[in-house]
């Protein structure tokens, strides 16, 4: 935090542990489709005729903590739009 610089992160992780702002897919949710892939897989389907899979979840997590530290404000709409914001 010596330099102020902010941190924007693929993972929610990353945001609870102090980074500005983490955007990306919601992991829990794109395990459960790979769960699912590896069962039809596991059945017997080849992966091969299987469909691409693609997350269509995503959350956003803001860090007032640190926004706040670096003297950054996130306008109220945007705030209004993540999935978790931590204060």
């Amino acid at each position: 935090m010596s330099r102020k610089l902010p941190g924007i992160y693929q993972f929610r992780e990353y945001a609870l542990a102090g980074g500005l702002l983490s955007y990306g897919a919601h992991l829990a949710d794109a395990y459960r489709q790979f769960g699912v892939y590896a069962a039809d897989i596991l059945k017997g389907a080849k992966p091969g005729d299987l469909p691409v899979q693609q997350v269509v979840k995503f959350e956003m997590v803001i860090n007032l903590r640190t926004a706040k530290a670096i003297g950054f404000e996130f306008p109220a709409t945007f705030s209004a739009r993540a999935d978790e914001v931590i204060e």
